[in-house]
């Protein structure tokens, strides 16, 4: 029988060697500040007789400071992407309040709520979940005596009482029918109904956007211009069309009606409806994601034009004169988000 000791030595200096080795993908973990720190540390440990610290690294290694400003240009990023990221909340947000609000309707009109749909808008909804017997609620305070409380149905109502109340009110048991008192409670509900469907979806959707921080600064607005024009020029269509709908919120500009829609194009712009049924669409900016060019129209189309398809067209092939184009048309549109002024909230 082969000796255990033959083996005892190899796993030994295995063992030696691997914990340098993990040692260094620990550092290599770490965030990007502390990889600078514990590098600055390692330099301390091992040149102490030099007199190098944080200092001496930062002085003599040219790799290690040129990626800590490289890490501080990562921060700038990410805090511009968090304004973005809640920018593009905002919208899905809005998205779902429009969907979920065309389902809502009289109880004779046969119109239901899409669960899945209403439970993505829920995803966005601070208040604490709550099952109660076949109920999901939603409570502003948890543990409060008396509190605002959303039964998530197809009424949307939301009550100002208590999880036994509303329990009691929506899925009573054969014992508590019984009651004449609870029986008027289950009949009248106006004393403690404070909103129900249409005007609850706005409530819901206030609160959603209300977590939201929407405040802007320059540099907010100067990244998401930076990200359109890198897009438009690397050909890179979904971040184009992202950037562009994320300016056409800032400018309160609207989706092209259906008289105005281009297949494969897409087109932001101010809508107005006139006298007699007329619609005029302007100023404009429009995305062609067969030509993958961009262009600006100040100047209003009508909805009486029947040649407002062709001019459309040949602006996006660029065949016909625009205000602005290509990368130019992000400057422009964050040119008049900041002439609002820097810091401001989103609308």
């Amino acid at each position: 029988m082969p000796s255990t000791s033959r083996w005892v030595r190899p796993v030994f200096l295995l063992g030696l060697g691997i914990q340098p080795f993990f040692s260094f993908w620990h550092i290599r973990a770490e965030s990007a500040p502390n990889r600078v720190g514990m590098a600055a540390l390692r330099l301390d440990n091992h040149d102490e007789k030099k007199g190098q610290g944080l200092q001496g690294l930062l002085t003599n290694s040219r790799h290690i400071y040129d990626y800590s400003k490289q890490m501080s240009i990562f921060e700038l990023r990410r805090n511009v992407m968090s304004y973005k990221d809640n920018l593009l909340k905002k919208i899905e947000i809005d998205r779902l309040a429009r969907t979920i609000a065309g389902a809502i309707g009289p109880v004779e009109s046969g119109k239901r709520i899409d669960k899945t749909v209403l439970g993505q808008l829920m995803v966005y909804f601070p208040w604490t979940l709550r099952q109660a017997r076949d109920l999901t609620l939603y409570l502003e305070a948890d543990g409060a005596a008396k509190t605002r409380i959303l039964v998530l149905d197809n009424d949307l109502t939301i009550y100002n009482t208590t999880v036994e109340d509303v329990t009691l009110r929506k899925s009573p048991t054969v014992k508590e029918m019984v009651s004449i008192r609870n029986a008027i409670k289950i009949l009248n509900d106006k004393d403690v109904v404070i909103s129900k469907k249409a005007a609850s979806l706005k409530t819901i959707r206030d609160i959603c956007i209300g977590e939201l921080d929407l405040r802007f600064t320059v540099a907010d607005i100067d990244g998401i211009a930076g990200e359109g024009a890198a897009s438009l020029e690397n050909g890179y269509a979904q971040g184009v069309q992202e950037c562009l709908m994320l300016f056409a919120e800032l400018l309160g500009l609207a989706a092209a009606p259906k008289a105005f829609t281009l297949n494969h194009h897409d087109i932001y712009g101010n809508v107005s409806e006139k006298p007699g049924g007329e619609t005029t669409f302007g100023p404009l900016v429009i995305f062609s994601r067969i030509h993958g060019t961009l262009t600006c129209l100040e100047a209003p189309l009508s909805s009486r034009d029947k040649g407002r398809f062709d001019r459309l067209k040949a602006l996006a092939a660029g065949q016909d004169e625009a205000a602005a184009s290509g990368s130019a048309v992000f400057d422009l549109m964050k040119a008049k988000v900041l002439a609002a002024g820097p810091d401001q909230p989103g609308e």
